[in-house]
């Protein structure tokens, strides 16, 4: 099965190698953004400012989440390029060294998290109760991280053979166990905001032992073989030399979101929570964007390592046009049913300010959701090939280099007010695309990371000759 896929990859249609991906992406994460949506739909029927507390931290987890997933990104391209060129007994040496990697950084990140919090809270603005919720939410949160980057490292083995629908099948399964023990962690147990970080924790750890149980356990083309085994320091400078810039451009996005709230949370705590409102509608919304460009990297990767560039453009080309298509048509399901969106999903109508933000602030995030199809096609072609500094140009340039100066400026020199920060978000999309459409012009991204592909052995790929 995993060899078909490979060659459907190689040779098949490309609208139907982007749509054969792309799908199970797509609905892994739906069902990804049902996960936080439900966690937000439970905790916005206890407050306003309990929805709040988790928009305003959660670009902190996302910082440290975003160097495993750099990793993974590193995994998929190398992985699915050593597939491509018919290296698998080296692709499984980079799968362990992938996984213990993996697995170590994020004990680190969770010790550091943990006793960080109350300081990173505190240098994000955070007062009072906000602050005080914050600082629980986060915490209980951190314990996720092993299992987060443990599952990203069994993802970019599965997700470089082409396989999508195990990973969705596993997402879906630790969607529903959330769902379920939500309500039952936040009202029957009565443990409020934190039953709803702790059942997060408990649905992640879940998702990680049933996949690291499937690619240790079952017939897996990358299968690490742990015997004997010790980091290689060539591989795993490899890995951070593609994955650092994917790490990079993701925590520094992150980190500007924080910086980004802390900006929110001076307008007041409803701007905060229709921000983190319309932010879950919208990605919801735009899945299928996103997947595709998803799918891109284990497409263009193993079309790279077979030397087919010509198929590497036809994959970029017709995901871009599939991503606007779908931008579109979320663009006219958004401003057509606005506001029985918005009331759908803030339960707790305690403060009529909240609804009216989040009217403003759809309307504007819905026209660039074309633009942000073609945000994610580019990202995907990028980390395909390897050259993942021009996807992390794009993720941070984004928002320090666009957004927060455009931010400042409106909010000093004009009297937009929250309708500054609106219309930053969404003109900041068109000024990034641009830029990654002038690196697909200018810059020597058709350049394969493989600097030869005729090595065998378990050498890292730069010290192939």
């Amino acid at each position: 099965m995993a060899k078909d896929r490979t060659e459907l990859i190689l040779k098949g249609g490309m609208y139907r190698v982007l749509v054969y991906l792309s799908t199970p992406i797509i609905i892994n994460s739906l069902i990804q953004t049902l996960y936080n949506l439900v966690d937000g739909l439970w905790v916005s029927r206890i407050s306003s400012v309990h929805f709040a507390a988790t928009t305003f931290v959660w670009p902190v987890n996302w910082i440290f989440v975003s160097l495993g997933s750099g990793l993974s990104v590193a995994g998929t391209s190398l992985l699915s390029q050593l597939l491509g060129a018919g290296q698998e007994s080296r692709a499984r040496e980079y799968s362990a060294q992938l996984t213990a990697l993996s697995l170590l950084i994020s004990l680190l990140f969770a010790a550091v998290g943990y006793l960080s919090a109350p300081l990173i809270v505190g240098l994000m603005g955070g007062a009072g109760e906000l602050a005080e919720l914050s600082i629980l939410y986060l915490r209980i949160i951190f314990f996720e991280l092993p299992a987060v980057f443990l599952y990203f490292a069994i993802y970019s083995m599965l997700h470089a053979q082409g396989d999508t629908i195990t990973p969705m099948i596993f997402s879906a399964a630790s969607a529903i166990l959330n769902a379920i023990l939500d309500p039952i962690f936040i009202f029957t147990f009565n443990w409020g905001l934190a039953g709803a970080a702790w059942a997060t924790v408990l649905s992640r750890a879940l998702l990680a032992a049933a996949g690291a149980l499937l690619v240790l356990g079952g017939k897996n083309r990358l299968k690490p073989d742990f015997k004997g085994f010790r980091f290689q320091r060539g591989i795993v400078k490899e890995m951070v030399q593609v994955g650092l810039p994917a790490s990079i451009g993701q925590s520094g996005e992150a980190l500007g979101f924080a910086a980004f709230n802390a900006f929110i949370a001076s307008y007041g705590t409803a701007v905060l929570a229709a921000y983190g409102l319309v932010n879950r509608i919208t990605s919801l919304v735009m899945q299928p964007a996103t997947g595709m460009g998803h799918a891109l990297t284990a497409i263009v990767g193993q079309n790279m390592g077979a030397d087919q560039m010509a198929r590497v453009k036809e994959a970029f080309f017709k995901a871009v046009k599939l991503a606007v298509l779908i931008g579109v048509v979320g663009c006219i399901i958004l401003i057509a049913f606005d506001e029985p969106i918005i009331l759908f999903f803030m339960q707790a109508r305690d403060d009529p300010e909240v609804i009216s933000e989040s009217l403003t602030y759809l309307w504007f995030v819905a026209v660039s959701m074309p633009l942000m199809g073609i945000f994610s096609a580019f990202s995907g072609l990028y980390q395909g090939t390897g050259h993942t500094k021009y996807a992390m140009n794009m993720n941070v340039g984004r928002l320090w280099l666009v957004r927060l100066p455009m931010i400042v400026l409106l909010g000093r020199f004009t009297s937009w007010g929250s309708t500054g920060i609106w219309f930053s978000m969404s003109f900041s999309n068109l000024i990034i695309c641009l830029y990654g459409y002038w690196v697909y012009r200018t810059k020597p991204w058709q350049e394969s990371v493989l600097v030869s592909k005729k090595e065998t052995g378990a050498k890292p790929l730069s010290a192939a000759e």
